[in-house]
């Protein structure tokens, strides 16, 4: 529930105090019987109490929940409490007696809705880690189904093109052949036909000479001519016999579409009984869930080292120092051996020691939450100008590591928990989270809820949980956006007052989600649970905290957009 300003104090204070009276120490029990908060100290004297001495003390994340105030609809001015076995519904002490009960069993209903709670808890346990992990692997494996029919798909084209191809190069040749015969059978055709012209050209050239002979004759005056020998014997050829050309006749060629069809391959879905896709029993997630080996020794002493870790009930500054070569403390990314980068909007980005001495400067082209550091120690960071997301190695060699094609990258974080890239990024006016390996490869894409609305306007600030949330500050939708894993959408925080602009953003050991707001009438950081509930604002001094982050020691670095101070705290005991 959001406090109005006037609730909001001014030295820091927790959301889970010790609930005995005059008492202000930080919460870490729970009596179950009183439904009380507890501090050590008083669950000491509770124990110790005749009255109360034997009580179930619990811790307070494993306590009983509190059965709500409901009122009996028979009887009004009474809460239900009791629950009848035979009819399994709730009643007040007076319906016990009523006729409709008479010889029934009850039970205490705030142990039956314990228990009720308790089955509520596991189901969405399951449905977190086993049913939803699992739809989402699914429906992963069918997206990658999608692409191998697409390819598959593309293939059988480019054969059946190729096939398509190859006819088309046979057509050509076979019609080429037969032009070629047809041009041959033409030209034998006309060279008889050439000889037929020859034979009458030599006979028409005779008959002239013959008309002209016969001329002769008639126009001579020696009539002897006329009664020689020669006249006499003057005969005319008869006319060359030729003959005429047999001309070819095309034969169609008798074919039709399926003669066409049989020529080429064809396409055929096997008539096979399509198998179902496996889905992992609970009991193999669980497993799979399970660390092993070197990360089961560094969880049990992470988990030794939360059973031991609680909030404090007050934050403590342990010192501050400046960082040299920045206008101002914008990011902070911590290394290996107490190493720490930190940035400017300028894009100076400056590598210093615990104690505030310069070790190397890069200069970049600036932004918010725009570096990080691998688990391997190697500093990555990105480059929204030219699109590309950067690796300096710890032998300083610096290499093009990502490039994100249209997307601007404009935040970055490693993961702690298996090394993944998580990387805020928008485009136009849209905006998402993207994961790459360790390597480089995409493998998810987070950007929008299952309504199908955006998620993201200007993912400036990004982190990752202990359970594998993935934390966003968000400047343009004013508010930390919480997905798990999978990118299933699980909260959203906006802040506890009507205004709310969160910067820098970082996870502790115990899950917390710790935030900047650098909201004028704040300027100070926010300290969630794991579930998004708000447990404190967190800094007994209003500074202008812009970023944040958590050593390995449990200490929590500020830094400042005003100066080049960062400050570090004590919130944890």
């Amino acid at each position: 529930m959001a406090m109005s300003e006037e609730e909001i104090p001014d030295t820091a204070q927790h959301y889970l105090v010790c609930g005995t009276e005059d008492c202000k120490k930080n919460c870490q029990f729970y009596c179950n019987p009183c439904h009380r908060e507890l501090c050590e100290q008083c669950r000491d004297k509770h124990q110790k109490n005749p009255d109360t001495e034997n009580h179930e003390v619990v811790h307070y994340k494993q306590r009983r929940p509190q059965l709500p105030e409901v009122k009996c609809k028979l009887h009004p001015t009474r809460n239900v409490e009791i629950l009848c076995k035979e009819c399994n519904i709730p009643l007040c002490p007076k319906c016990i007696f009523l006729e409709e009960h008479s010889g029934h069993k009850f039970d205490d209903l705030e142990e039956g809705y314990a228990q009720k709670v308790k089955l509520c808890r596991n189901e969405i346990t399951k449905i977190k880690e086993y049913i939803l992990l699992t739809s989402t692997e699914l429906k992963t494996e069918i997206k990658g189904d999608k692409t191998r029919i697409e390819e598959t798909m593309n293939d059988i084209r480019k054969s059946i093109n190729a096939e398509a191809e190859s006819l088309k190069d046979l057509v050509d040749k076979v019609t080429s052949d037969k032009l070629t015969q047809a041009n041959t059978i033409e030209d034998s055709l006309k060279k008889s036909l050439e000889s037929q012209e020859t034979i009458f050209d030599d006979y028409i050239a005779y008959i002239d000479q013959l008309i002209k002979d016969f001329h002769s004759y008639l126009s001579s005056s020696n009539l002897e001519v006329l009664f020689s020998e020669d006249f006499e014997n003057l005969k005319i050829q008869s006319i060359p016999e030729t003959t005429q050309p047999v001309l070819p006749v095309y034969t169609d060629g008798q074919f039709c579409k399926d003669d066409v069809t049989k020529l080429l391959g064809s396409i055929n879905c096997p008539n096979t009984i399509p198998d179902k896709r496996k889905i992992k029993s609970i009991e193999t997630v669980s497993t799979q869930l399970k660390p092993t080996g070197n990360e089961m020794i560094r969880d049990r002493e992470k988990s030794n080292v939360k059973k031991t870790l609680s909030l404090s009930s007050s934050v403590s500054k342990v010192r501050e120092y400046t960082v040299p070569g920045v206008d101002s403390v914008n990011h902070i990314s911590l290394g290996k051996s107490g190493r720490l980068w930190a940035s400017d909007k300028k894009g100076n980005l400056v590598q210093t020691d615990l104690q505030g001495n310069k070790l190397q400067e890069i200069q970049t082209n600036g932004g918010y939450g725009y570096h990080t550091v691998t688990q391997d120690g190697d500093l990555i960071y990105t480059d929204t100008h030219n699109k590309v997301i950067n690796k300096i190695k710890q032998d300083n060699t610096a290499t093009e590591f990502i490039k994100t094609e249209e997307w601007e990258p404009i935040s970055i974080h490693s993961s702690h928990i298996n090394g993944d890239i998580l990387v805020g990024m928008r485009k136009d006016k849209e905006a998402k989270i993207t994961r790459y390996n360790r390597t480089g490869e995409e493998i998810q894409n987070i950007q929008r809820d299952n309504k199908g609305q955006d998620m993201y306007g200007d993912p400036h600030y990004i982190t990752e949980n202990i359970n594998g949330d993935v934390c966003t500050s968000d400047l343009n939708k004013h508010a930390v956006v919480v997905v798990n894993k999978s990118g299933q959408h699980m909260f959203s925080y906006t802040g506890q007052r009507s205004r709310f602009f969160p910067y820098g953003i970082c996870t502790d050991l115990l899950g917390h989600i710790l935030i900047c707001d650098s909201y004028t009438k704040t300027n100070t950081v926010h300290l969630l649970d794991q579930d998004g509930q708000f447990l404190s604002f967190l800094l007994p001094e209003r500074v202008k905290s812009i970023s944040v982050c958590v050593d390995n020691e449990n200490n929590l670095y500020v830094g400042h957009y005003d100066t080049k101070k960062v400050k570090v705290y004590n919130y944890l005991q």
